[in-house]
């Protein structure tokens, strides 16, 4: 069982590691590194009063790398495709304590 295991590990980092020489192999020569998508940005602010309340911020491109895993703390492109809305939630405070923040 710990071979397996051991075995399984082992497979899972090359092809980790072959997704991310072949990523650096295309960012040296130039070759589709990189991808765009477009992302609808929301912001999700809550309330002092416990309510939250929804923001649209437009549309936005973002980069992200041309691989089958994430790489440089980015989503793959496929992935990023799926998901194309970005939330990004805005705290005011905590109402009953307000000195906090």
């Amino acid at each position: 069982m710990k071979r397996r295991l051991i075995a399984i590990l082992a497979v899972a980092a090359v092809i980790y590691g072959t997704d991310y020489v072949i990523l650096r192999y295309r960012m040296a020569t130039n070759h589709n590194a990189f991808g765009s998508v477009t992302r609808n940005v929301y912001y999700m602010v809550k309330l002092k009063s416990g309510k939250t309340e929804i923001d649209f911020a437009g549309q936005q491109d973002f980069e992200c790398p041309n691989t089958l895993f994430p790489q440089y703390f980015e989503k793959p492109c496929w992935l990023a495709r799926r998901q194309r809305d970005q939330q990004i939630v805005i705290d005011s405070g905590n109402p009953h304590n307000p000195s906090l923040y």
